[in-house]
């Protein structure tokens, strides 16, 4: 920007608006490179020293009967800088204020320059200012407050956001307090629905889903109801409440050594012993008169309890009699048990085609998600690789989780599960040692995907976890980065609790309204241009700033995340493909 004078006389201030009048059109000439997001000073009438700064808004040209041009630009206040300090709120500056000019480079750097004057190291810097045509103005973000306080990155495909997120995390891990040598203490996890980041991060503990090991008897009741029960069932209360029972008791056949033991006590269960009890409970048939008298096809077995009836079933699945009528020559009756019903059929139905498919026994159902323990479990999320021949690197400041091969039908159960564990692990961690001294980010890829603004039951589990941290997870040293094209679908409890935006282009215009509501600062009809952005421009807003700014991010250099479009006019113009490998693409198709 070039300290050019706009020689423009303010005719109205309003709380959030301020009007400038210009007459002379060579003198408003030298402005020509203004545009709306550019900034102006207004001078204080009364004290010289200081200057209010707006950002504009519109430009209007007035032709009147004389034929003579009128412009007006209308501007957002944004606040004051006195004696190189800037502060937000226009409300200090006596009326009516002195003449607009164009805000300089050298008092814009003063502006962004005077929020990182102490406790430097807590600021950093990813994005230049989107206006500035000659000199470099970049626009530094308070780490504490941006990471602190989550933040959402918005716009469509194509605006950017994969390249934003890339290097807002790339610079975060490489800031240092002092020149020591290895990895900084930045705990940062990505959730990767379309597998871009690991190009980005080529050092990062990457878990695909080969790596993936989720030990299903983590899961909570919430996600084993929204993988084992169908929606709208009849049966789903006391299919809950029987599954709640088999699964706490398992626990306790399972972990003799335990003393207290509850549902959600994260303790092993074994998931093939769960269907074999409800197998047998489906068949089972018993003494007319003792409902404990369980009667098998060889003989018949009286149980003290359920409890002990019930880890007799987990071992196999047996024959049971058949039922027939008290008779002197038959002796005592039997009868069918109280799942005979057909209540629990479906249920069972369902659950063993989950235990059994192959696509999720490869990372939730088979041996290693039963013999994987609760903390080589939390090693593989955290960076602190459990298994160091299975890994490039021991430790990583960034974990990518890819979700591009995970099955739909439990996508948000593995969200939801990977996010619980961070969450409680945070909790625990400042329980412990009583402070958090290594914070975790938690980076939700198309976050409209698996925390949809809609009710469905399969969205309720991550929908809970993820809201959850967006409420608590402050107090506790984990929080969200949000990243979504259609912000308008996501759950108005995480958004309305991110306090920084990255606004990039948005061509939908419920997405624009949506976004324009929630903004923190009112900027009038600057959020109009949000159709208009180029690609990695966007609208940077929130406590981490020192005022709403309009920039363009830096380039991630080296290494890019993989999300540039497919050229296919290119691709077509080349020579027909005739290497196909059907058979191996049928073959991972098919698990």
């Amino acid at each position: 920007m070039e300290d050019k004078k706009v020689n423009g006389e303010v005719i109205a201030v309003l709380p959030n608006k301020i009007k400038i009048k210009i007459d002379d059109l060579n003198a408003f000439k030298g402005a020509e490179q203004l545009k709306v997001g550019s900034y102006i000073q207004i001078a204080d009438n009364e004290n010289s020293d200081i200057k209010l700064i707006a950002i504009i808004e519109s430009f209007l040209i007035e032709i009147i009967e004389s034929g003579e041009r009128k412009y007006l630009i209308e501007a957002n206040p944004l606040g004051t800088i006195e004696d190189g300090n800037f502060r937000r709120g226009g409300d200090s500056i006596a009326l009516p204020p002195k003449e607009a000019t164009t805000a300089s480079a050298e008092d814009i750097k003063a502006i962004y320059s005077s929020g990182s004057k102490e406790s430097n190291y807590e600021w950093f810097c990813f994005a230049r200012l989107s206006h500035s045509s000659k000199d470099r103005i970049d626009v530094p973000v308070n780490g504490n407050r941006f990471f602190n306080k989550h933040f959402a990155i918005v716009g469509s495909t194509g605006s950017g956001k994969s390249h934003t997120t890339a290097k807002i995390l790339q610079n975060a891990t490489q800031e240092k307090k002092t020149n020591f040598k290895g990895l900084n203490n930045s705990h940062i996890i990505i959730f990767d629905i379309h597998s871009e980041y690991n190009s980005a991060f080529p050092e990062s503990n990457s878990i695909t889903i080969n790596d993936l090991i989720l030990p299903y008897w983590l899961l909570n009741g919430d996600e084993l109801e929204e993988l084992f029960l169908e929606s709208g069932d009849n049966n789903n209360y006391n299919q809950s409440s029987l599954l709640r029972t088999l699964i706490t008791e398992n626990k306790i056949y399972k972990n003799p050594s335990e003393s207290r033991i509850y549902f959600d006590s994260p303790l092993k269960f074994d998931i093939d012993e769960i269907l074999n009890c409800l197998q047998n409970l489906r068949k089972e048939t018993k003494h007319t008169e003792n409902d404990l008298d369980i009667q098998f096809s060889d003989g018949n077995k009286t149980f003290k309890s359920d409890s002990e009836k019930y880890q007799h079933y987990f071992k196999k699945t047996y024959e049971f009699a058949s039922p027939r009528r008290a008779s002197a020559a038959a002796g005592h009756g039997i009868s069918k048990g109280s799942f005979s019903d057909g209540s629990i059929d479906k249920f069972i139905s369902r659950l063993n085609t989950k235990v059994n498919s192959q696509r999720l026994r490869l990372f939730l159902f088979g041996d290693k998600s039963k013999n994987i323990s609760f903390e080589e479990t939390l090693r593989q999320f955290l960076g602190y690789d459990y298994n160091p021949e299975s890994r490039k690197n021991a430790k990583s400041n960034v974990t990518i989780i890819d979700l591009s091969g995970v099955p739909f039908e439990v996508l948000s159960i593995t969200v939801s599960l990977i996010s619980r564990l961070l969450f409680d692990y945070s909790y625990y961690y400042k329980k412990q040692v009583g402070d958090n001294d290594m914070p975790l980010l938690l980076v939700y890829e198309e976050a409209h995907k698996y925390v949809p603004k809609s009710n469905l039951a399969r969205f309720k589990s991550s929908r809970s976890s993820i809201e959850r941290i967006a409420k608590e997870g402050r107090k506790y040293g984990i929080s969200l980065a949000i990243v979504s094209q259609r912000p308008s679908e996501l759950s108005e409890t995480i958004f309305s609790q991110c306090n920084n935006f990255i606004a990039m282009r948005l061509t939908n215009p419920d997405d624009q309204n949506y976004v324009k509501r929630l903004l923190p600062d009112s900027l009038g009809s600057v959020t109009d241009i949000l159709p208009s952005l180029q690609s990695g421009e966007a609208i940077l807003i929130g406590e981490a700033t020192v005022m709403p700014s309009i920039i363009i991010v830096d380039r991630c250099g080296e290494h890019e995340p993989s999300s540039n479009d497919i050229p296919y006019l290119k691709k077509w113009k080349d020579e027909w493909f005739d290497k196909v490998d059907f058979e191996g693409i049928t073959k991972s198709w098919k698990g």
